[in-house]
């Protein structure tokens, strides 16, 4: 069995998001990077699946030289193979990540993955889009927002919460699913794991340019408001108890 994971490099999620000038960019001289808690998930899956039948676990990436760093961690985490298709600093849209995903695959592996397993959406721009792409563009079914994964003779069978039970896929492979954080608990990468994972060799591809073309224009980027206001002491103990009622009933109305 051969599954890919895909993931993405991220600003580290818990980090104060500073603009360029511009409104055009995320200003990352200060900021340290990552990848989506899903998508964490994700690799911890496609190793899981292979560990259960058989076979080779892949992590694959878009994005700049230095997100060889996520790949090294997938590595760490027991992904046998990595592949980075290198490009510059700049965005791709939606569609042009996808497209330029799709041909990769296709260029990866003559013989095709079983199974292709994304994060449910990135940490950054949560376009929700990608993974739906890339299923479209190779004629593959595609589950979304799974948090349940059971592959036996060629099918998978896939879980989706909802409101009061949950949905449930079967889908034949090779297919596309997309994975929330509590799929799964992604192992921890040990010390040695990741200095083999340094040594370990990625291949680097390049996109091929006409899969750039089209797609989404963005226009600026616009950082959301923060409050910095100083939190406001009420009192303590039981003498804290009117000014908090009085600001439940006045200000929250929940009272």
């Amino acid at each position: 069995m051969k599954v890919l994971a895909c993931i993405k490099r991220v600003p580290d999620t818990g980090a104060k998001i500073v603009l360029t000038e511009d409104e055009q960019r995320i200003d990352t001289s200060g900021l340290g990077f990552t990848m989506s808690p899903h998508e964490e998930c994700a690799i911890e899956e496609a190793v899981a699946q292979v560990e259960t039948h058989g076979g080779s676990a892949h992590v694959l990436t878009l994005g700049p030289p230095e997100a060889d760093e996520q790949l090294r961690t997938g590595l760490a985490m027991q992904a046998d193979e990595a592949t980075l298709l290198e490009t510059d600093e700049e965005e791709w849209s939606p569609r042009a990540t996808a497209d330029a995903l799709a041909d990769g695959i296709d260029r990866l592996d003559d013989e095709g993955f079983d199974l292709l397993l994304f994060g449910n959406e990135s940490a950054d721009a949560a376009n929700y889009q990608v993974a739906v792409r890339v299923a479209s563009e190779l004629g593959y079914p595609c589950v979304t927002g799974i948090k349940d994964l059971e592959v036996e003779d060629g099918t998978a069978i896939a879980k989706r919460e909802i409101s009061g039970g949950e949905e449930v896929y079967e889908v034949d492979l090779p297919a596309v699913v997309t994975v929330k954080e509590g799929l799964n608990e992604p192992r921890y990468a040990s010390m040695r794991a990741k200095m083999q994972a340094r040594r370990q060799e990625i291949e680097s591809v390049e996109p091929r340019a006409e899969t750039r073309a089209g797609g989404l224009e963005k226009v600026r980027l616009e950082a959301p408001e923060t409050d910095d206001s100083p939190a406001e002491i009420l009192g303590e103990g039981s003498e804290a108890v009117p000014e908090i009622v009085e600001i439940l009933a006045e200000e929250v109305e929940v009272v």
